[in-house]
């Protein structure tokens, strides 16, 4: 039910059967009329129930008895009634768009159709809002309404791995990145798939009342406070998967013949010349068809190869590196930590932790301890890192580079899985990129 300042609580849905680069931070002051803790949902008919129904539960119940402060929760039809849901559930929204200008927060929780276009008023209370100061939220394929409001334009963003290239294809100017549970970008917030969306309210509960209050809501919920995407029990969505219509292209014997060829030494141009195409215009169509370079996709291939030959056999880490292409087990190493976190030892070690094969009694190496042994060697990796980006980065300055020499300099307009979470040469150490924190694009 509704109260009268436009709290719906468990039962108030009724069921029938990168800021604007022109505005910065500091100038996007939050309207006299909104209010941070008046949190709007934005829904559409076609969206799915599960997703719908998480920023309810978290913003919509007063669970101040819990020690959680308490919301102001408004339920927007994005668009005329009635609203279906999956399955055929028929909702009633108890308000419309206008709502929107009086919060402070607004999630669209989903998007029915990634092949659609949102509705223009919609998008139209989303830009205003934002414009205004509002906090706006997209969980999972919601990042599709902000990106079409432009809300995501020059900024980091996630989305569910399985929907990742097309955003990065429809929106290239979108830093996507879906190996993240979420990205905070401060005014403008995206999670990854449904799960993800409950770890991102709740970090907006962090946020705004502190660590105590989102416990205390994360036990009523009985889950866990706060997931990281190396989380142990959490694996990094790594798909050698393309888009459907690259199947018809000319362009997919070249990427079978890829695939099927991960253990051999090549390089892009290599794929160019197989194609019949000048690297540059090889480059253009495959990012045209798959929403990321070709160099960048190759490394993702090889770490995903090498990802499964840890997994499944016992090839020493040098071993693992010659079979998936790679010119030295340094640039294993680098890649590796990189796109998963990890480096291979540890990685293998914290698989096997989980997954005892055969039943065996045979102790295995503690994620800890195998770091500890794989020190020496990442030690080394690392100094030899710096100086591969920095060849890199002159080569790719002339246009040249290989699947190994190449691959640390390319520039971080390169979207979907293969974006690398690295500082620019010359930009200070690299450091690592936390599970919703912040990653400016280069320039």
């Amino acid at each position: 039910m509704q109260d009268r300042e436009g709290e719906t609580t468990e039962g108030g849905l009724s069921a029938m059967s990168q800021d604007s680069a022109a505005v910065p931070d500091a100038a996007r002051k939050l309207a006299a009329r909104r209010r941070r803790e008046i949190v709007a949902v934005l829904l559409f008919s076609g969206g799915p129930i599960f997703e719908s129904s998480i920023p309810l539960s978290v913003f919509g119940i007063d669970r101040q008895d819990a020690g959680v402060p308490r919301y102001r929760l408004l339920v927007c039809a994005g668009e005329d009634a009635p609203l279906r849901t999956t399955g055929g559930l028929e909702l009633s929204a108890p308000y419309g768009l206008e709502a929107i200008s009086r919060a402070g927060t607004v999630v669209v929780p989903a998007w029915r159709s990634i092949t659609q276009a949102p509705p223009p008023a919609a998008l139209d209370a989303l830009r205003r809002a934002h414009e205004e100061g509002a906090r706006i939220v997209g969980l999972c394929t919601g990042a599709f309404v902000l990106a079409a409001a432009g809300l995501l334009d020059g900024r980091p963003a996630t989305t569910h791995w399985m929907y990742a290239p097309t955003l990065a294809k429809r929106y290239p100017s979108v830093h996507v990145d879906p190996r993240e549970l979420f990205v905070d970008d401060g005014d403008v917030l995206t999670s990854a798939g449904t799960a993800a969306g409950i770890d991102l309210c709740l970090h907006i509960v962090r946020t705004d009342h502190g660590a105590d209050a989102a416990n205390a809501l994360a036990r009523r919920l009985v889950v866990p406070p706060r997931r990281t995407a190396s989380d142990m029990g959490h694996q990094r969505y790594l798909d050698r998967s393309l888009p459907e219509e690259i199947g018809a292209d000319p362009l997919a014997e070249v990427v079978a013949w890829a695939l099927e060829h991960l253990h051999e030494q090549f390089d892009v141009e290599t794929l160019a010349a197989r194609a019949y195409m000048s690297r540059r215009t090889f480059d253009r169509r495959f990012r045209s068809l798959t929403g990321s370079a070709p160099l960048q996709w190759l490394i993702t291939q090889r770490v995903l190869q090498a990802q499964r030959l840890l997994e499944t056999s016992d090839y020493s880490v040098d071993e693992v590196a010659g079979r998936c292409g790679f010119r030295s087990p340094v640039a294993l190493r680098g890649h590796f930590r990189r796109q998963l976190g990890a480096s291979p030892a540890a990685y293998r070690a914290a698989y096997r932790a989980r997954r005892p094969q055969n039943g065996s009694a045979e102790p295995v190496l503690r994620p800890e301890r195998a770091e500890r042994a794989d020190r020496p060697e990442r030690e080394r990796a690392a100094l030899g890192a710096g100086a591969d980006r920095f060849s890199a980065a002159a080569l790719a300055g002339h246009g040249l580079g290989s699947a190994e020499a190449g691959e640390a300099g390319k520039p971080q307009s390169d979207v979907y899985a293969a974006r690398l979470p690295e500082s620019p040469v010359g930009r200070g150490a690299v450091r690592p990129v936390l599970p919703g924190q912040r990653e400016r694009p280069v320039g």
